[in-house]
């Protein structure tokens, strides 16, 4: 779409697209096997720039706008694994927003930088067994004690969990001030008290999701980042964005489930005729095309106000109910014209299946979505970014 896309884009796309093909492809088998994506290939990341796309230029990024973003996101999905897609844009996307926003320079210098070459992987730790969608009800606490803060709690669901250097973590510094009381802290993976077990998921096979407890972890306080208590609103304020990257991510995941699907059905011969032939076949792909481009058009749209500096909350929820509700149905419409081979571990179909299961439930379930957009259309309710 040459209105949201320069020919520098398209240059990038290409770039990106070969040296997924060259350094990430041959390893995804094995990734998916063993949930363990090995460190050289972050590093390669790093030295080609692409953990610095939309970063400052003096902790080593190159500070362009989120269609760079975008393009990094969609061809990600088009290597047919969620985990890695995942293990990228959430140390990219999650940890490094954090950091780049409320870290200041020292934390910056010493994680954003590192980060941003692949030295360093990071994750962000706020989902908790007893509270998903519930950021507010979080029992995780940070004490303070002279120069020090004492974390104890636990966090789970956590991409990038096991295998990360350092952790961003939500915890409650004021308990009595419920939501009102949450703090961001930057923690050292290796910091005594820390221990992290790897879950056993239905998707996202590659990466590593674990579940972490903190016990009497005790970090300096000035891992502290931004204000004390405003933990809050630092975290509500970036829900935008990753919103916004799961709808991507999901257009650009059925756009690629629905051309690989539509190339099956041109050779696969039933009844002396291709199957893309049969009518009932047919407008079910022209339906699925139909809801693909509609989400994409959105998505770049809020994309553009986003990059444009809008607060987009509303924008980016919507994006995100509806393009994992729609990427599901494609998922399972397009397995379903491959018969039998879609239902093989060998064609990639019943992987895009399960990758795509999640896309409804991380980064806050569509029931809460649904509460979250209804009360800014029924009741009024402004959201707006932390001060």
């Amino acid at each position: 779409m040459s209105t949201y896309f320069t020919e520098e884009h398209d240059f990038f796309r290409k770039s990106f697209q070969d040296f997924l093909q060259k350094e990430v492809v041959p390893h995804i088998e094995k990734w998916e096997e063993t949930g363990h994506i090995e460190r050289f290939v972050w590093e390669k990341f790093g030295e080609m720039g692409y953990f610095g796309i939309n970063y400052p230029e003096q902790y080593g990024g190159m500070d362009l706008d989120l269609f760079y973003t975008v393009i990094f996101l969609e061809e990600l999905q088009k290597i047919n694994s969620g985990g890695f897609a995942a293990a990228m844009w959430a140390h990219a996307y999650l940890a490094m927003t954090h950091l780049n926003k409320e870290g200041n320079h020292e934390q910056k210098e010493k994680y954003l930088a590192p980060s941003i070459t692949g030295e360093k992987i990071g994750c962000l730790c706020i989902t908790e067994p007893f509270g998903g969608s519930d950021v507010s009800g979080m029992r995780s606490t940070a004490v303070k004690k002279a120069d020090k803060y004492i974390i104890n709690g636990s966090k789970t669901f956590i991409t990038n969990g096991v295998y990360s250097d350092y952790l961003i973590v939500a915890a409650k510094t004021s308990p009595e001030m419920g939501n009102k009381g949450i703090s961001i802290f930057v923690v050292d993976r290796d910091t005594p008290g820390i221990s992290a077990t790897k879950l056993d998921k239905l998707g996202w096979r590659a990466s590593d999701t674990g579940e972490i407890a903190f016990d009497n972890v005790e970090i300096p306080a000035e891992n502290l980042m931004g204000e004390e208590n405003k933990g809050f609103p630092y975290i509500m304020q970036h829900f935008a964005l990753e919103r916004l990257i799961m709808g991507i991510n999901s257009h650009a995941r059925s756009e690629w489930a629905l051309e690989y699907t539509i190339a099956y059905m041109k050779e696969r011969v039933a009844f002396g005729k291709s199957i893309s032939k049969f009518q009932a076949l047919r407008h079910k792909v022209a339906q699925m095309a139909s809801e693909i481009e509609m989400c994409k058009t959105f998505n770049y749209v809020t994309t553009q106000r986003l990059d444009q500096g809008e607060y987009v909350v509303k924008e980016a929820t919507m994006s995100k109910l509806i393009s994992t509700k729609v990427a599901d149905e494609v998922a399972y419409d397009c397995l379903q014209m491959l018969g039998g081979y879609g239902y093989m571990e060998e064609y990639p179909l019943a992987r895009n299946l399960r990758d795509s299961r999640l896309g409804p439930i991380g980064g806050g379930t569509s029931e809460i979505l649904r509460e979250i957009i209804a009360k800014m259309v029924m009741d009024g309710k402004n959201y707006k970014p932390a001060t």
